[in-house]
């Protein structure tokens, strides 16, 4: 009896581990809808060069990867973040000491930071290169929207009046415009879905100009256009939703 029943277990846990397989080897046919949350390392070029030095980003997007063709359709959004500033837009008040003198006759704490954001649409496609898994491969994307970036003035103890409300908006060399940003880089969604994820190279052109209409500092009028570039390595966990998938093929 009990040998009996040993032949039944292995049965069935062979019959199990072909199915998985065969299931696995069939891959994931399904449309995808996919959310993302990643992470960003840039360098700058062009004239956002003169202003900031690398810099960083983090931020996410959602976006549809269609069986048929491979194709992507989606969005983008990223905060990107610096301390590397290399304007010196508070010249025009820092004293002989070197310093931003306070309302209290004291060094005021002022500290520059980089701040920015881009939104845009993405297309794309993606290039499976192993025919067991369609939704793994080299991808590639292009997408436009809008990118703004400045000058963070943080002044901790509000200690200086000169920075105060709307004077700090004469400092701080808000910037915008329309941006085009290129993605190429390897796309992996597990057949599993245990391990999702995309990493790759990261291209962005900016062509900006200032949204102040006048710096306090150079006590002129900002008019120049701006072209704005940034290299980078980003790195994104993908979160997968596939359409129409029967539940009797929803594994883990």
């Amino acid at each position: 009896m009990k040998q009996k029943s040993l032949h039944f277990i292995l049965f069935f846990w062979i019959l199990s581990a072909s199915s998985l397989s065969a299931q696995s080897e069939k891959g994931i046919n399904y449309d995808a809808f996919n959310l993302h949350f990643s992470y960003g390392g840039h360098v700058p070029g062009g004239d956002l060069l003169k202003r900031f030095g690398p810099f960083f980003s983090v931020g996410g997007g959602a976006e549809f990867l269609l069986d048929k063709g491979n194709w992507i359709l989606g969005a983008e959004s990223y905060l990107q973040f610096g301390g590397n500033i290399k304007e010196s837009p508070l010249d025009n008040l820092v004293a002989k000491e070197g310093e931003i003198i306070g309302n209290d006759g004291t060094f005021a704490s002022v500290v520059l930071r980089q701040r920015g954001m881009y939104t845009g649409l993405v297309l794309g496609k993606l290039f499976p290169i192993n025919a067991s898994n369609k939704k793994s491969g080299i991808r590639f994307t292009v997408g436009g929207g809008y990118w703004w970036h400045k000058i963070r003035i943080q002044d901790d103890y509000e200690s200086a009046s000169q920075l105060f409300g709307d004077y700090k908006k004469g400092y701080d060399r808000l910037t915008g415009g329309i941006a085009i940003q290129e993605f190429i880089g390897y796309q992996h969604l597990d057949k599993n879905r245990k391990l999702n994820f995309i990493a790759g190279f990261e291209f962005g052109q900016g062509f900006t100009k200032s949204i102040r209409e006048w710096n306090f500092d150079t006590m002129t009028a900002p008019t120049e256009r701006r072209l704005d570039l940034s290299v980078g390595i980003r790195i994104t966990w993908i979160l997968p939703f596939y359409i129409g998938m029967p539940s009797e093929d929803i594994y883990y």
